[in-house]
């Protein structure tokens, strides 16, 4: 019998030098940008067309935010690549003429030539609007939707900066996602084209925990889908045939971060909570562009939004307050949230690459289960750990180290559980979990 070993499956043991970054997020700093943000008065995509030097619009929050990973890059000594990407969008639905917008990002390269070929990413939107989708004369402060996310992004580039990664991880701000994620889609396609590998997208989109009444600072919801929208109608078959509507990579992305979250917020009252949804009812954000591209992007959101402070014109009707402006953000919120964006990217950047090609035997009718798969890519993994759970369980419950080896036979009917494979190097820190498809 093979010797189960219960586990929440963490995404490793504590490390120390994530611990120590994470206590370098100032709620503080978080603040001063998000008010920064605010200064430029609207970040409606329209605005485009104000020019920088009049520190209005998007282009002045572009370049402001480019100026900031600059900074962060000088305080390094150059460990940042800025990069401003401009191109050209419209018309469309809600762009009525061409109009130049511009992804912001920062590149944190890995250190080791093979692994740093792997990336992982964090993004939000820096643009923001009022009542009306395309009024880009009225003030549109966008202290939450999306300055709070835009200002995660930066100060995880600014605190992680001074860290070493294997692999690559990439900041990014994008505009337009408000007028249809015109950003992001520009972004993904562009990764896509290039055959980029990124394991991973978390694009944090409301984030600043609005304090008014009924609000929880102890979760933030994270969304992820199921059935991936980018599978073919031949993958879609095999979901269907094995069962595995409930293991999408980007549901692996989740189960993840949820783990993430117990190994480093034990002491704090705060934690990821999983929501088996692309997105809000009906709703979308950026992580949708990576996911229709193929890769595995979640969305982390404040446990309850006010609609009374997003997508509304400053304003008070009746007693009652509308904007989204700073004194509706909590900070420490957006820190806690910050903490675990930056805990989930330096545990996958210091982890081996996940087992590739993994297959669950199917050449005989027999009750044990027989798993193969190929090493990890860039010779970091010290071994391989076995994943299982119930068909009905949210999460990995059991797992066994099966060692530096590539074959695995468990005792266990296949027809019962759902399997994963994952790789761990020397010092405990655990790649993605791949769930098998059938093999012969």
């Amino acid at each position: 019998m093979v010797a189960q070993q219960k586990t929440t499956t963490a995404a490793g043991k504590s490390d120390a030098n994530i611990v120590s970054a994470m206590q370098k997020v100032s709620a503080d700093q978080l603040k001063a940008n998000d008010e920064k943000l605010v200064s430029f008065y609207t970040r409606q995509t329209l605005s485009s067309e104000m020019p920088a030097e009049s520190g209005k619009g998007i282009n002045a929050a572009a370049k402001w935010i480019q100026s900031e990973f600059e900074k962060y890059s000088k305080a390094c000594g150059g460990c940042l690549e800025v990069k401003a990407d401009t191109f050209t969008e419209g018309p469309a639905e809600r762009i009525p003429k061409p109009i130049q917008l511009t992804n912001v990002y920062a590149i944190l390269r890995g250190t080791d030539p093979e692994n740093a070929k792997r990336i992982v990413m964090m993004t939000g939107h820096y643009d923001s609007r009022c009542s009306g989708t395309n009024d880009f004369e009225c003030q549109a402060p966008g202290a939450n939707d999306d300055g709070s996310g835009t200002i995660a992004v930066m100060e995880a580039a600014r605190v992680l900066s001074r860290s070493k990664f294997p692999a690559t991880i990439i900041f990014l701000t994008v505009p337009g996602e408000e007028q249809g994620l015109f950003g992001s889609k520009h972004f993904a396609k562009m990764a896509k084209s290039e055959n980029w590998n990124i394991e991973a997208e978390l694009n944090n989109d409301i984030v600043g925990g609005d304090n008014t009444s009924g609000q929880d600072p102890t979760k933030v919801r994270v969304f992820s889908e199921g059935i991936p929208i980018a599978a073919t109608p031949q993958e879609l078959r095999l979901i269907r045939a094995i069962g595995a509507e409930n293991d999408s990579p980007s549901r692996q992305l989740a189960r993840y971060i949820r783990t993430v979250g117990e190994t480093y917020f034990t002491a704090a009252k705060f934690a990821p909570v999983m929501i088996y949804r692309q997105d809000r009812y009906l709703r979308g954000g950026d992580h949708t562009s990576f996911n229709e591209e193929g890769f595995a992007a979640v969305r982390f959101t404040e446990w309850r939004e006010n609609y009374n402070h997003q997508h509304q014109t400053l304003r008070t009707e009746n007693g009652i307050e509308y904007g989204d402006l700073p004194k509706f953000v909590d900070f420490d919120y957006v820190a806690n949230v910050t903490r675990l964006n930056l805990a989930t990217l330096a545990s996958l950047a210091s982890a081996p690459a996940p087992p590739a090609n993994v297959r669950l035997l199917t050449r005989a009718l027999v009750n044990d289960s027989t798993l193969q798969w190929e090493a990890s890519a860039g010779g970091r993994a010290a071994t391989y750990e076995v994943v299982w759970r119930s068909t009905e369980s949210p999460i990995w419950t059991d797992v066994k180290d099966f060692g530096n080896v590539t074959t695995a036979t468990l005792p266990i009917s296949k027809d019962n559980v759902i399997f994963g494979v994952r790789a761990v190097d020397t010092q405990g820190h655990r790649s993605l979990i791949v769930t098998p498809i059938p093999g012969r």
